[in-house]
């Protein structure tokens, strides 16, 4: 999944992370093995939950959408994420085919080690 820009909340839909990535399913892995990390603000805050995102043709687009996202107060956020997932349903099984991603670090870390 190129170029996408997300929102990711915490496991009590508290607070909202918008980020941009140019592959959304191993950046959500990066999330939650972070989760806990005071050094990250999506760590710190355990913002690994995905609720949004959107598929842009380039980088720029999907950097353009993130800016645009970031610079509007969380009630605004919280409708954008409502027209598409009324419930705050996390999407992270949908757009990784698990979750939670044990599956997916296990490959990886065969691949690591190849």
């Amino acid at each position: 999944m190129d170029n996408a820009t997300y929102i990711l909340t915490n496991p009590n839909r508290k607070v909202l992370y918008t980020g941009v990535t140019n592959n959304l399913p191993k950046r959500i892995v990066e999330h939650y093995q972070k989760r806990g990390n005071p050094e990250t603000f999506a760590g710190k805050y355990y913002c690994y939950c995905l609720v949004w995102y959107d598929v842009f043709p380039t980088m720029y687009e999907a950097i353009q959408a993130e800016k645009r996202i970031k610079g509007k107060k969380r009630q605004w956020k919280e409708r954008l994420i409502e027209e598409n997932n009324p419930d705050w349903k996390f999407l992270n099984k949908i757009v990784l085919g698990e979750w939670p991603p044990r599956q997916t670090l296990r490959d990886d870390s065969t691949k690591e080690s190849s």
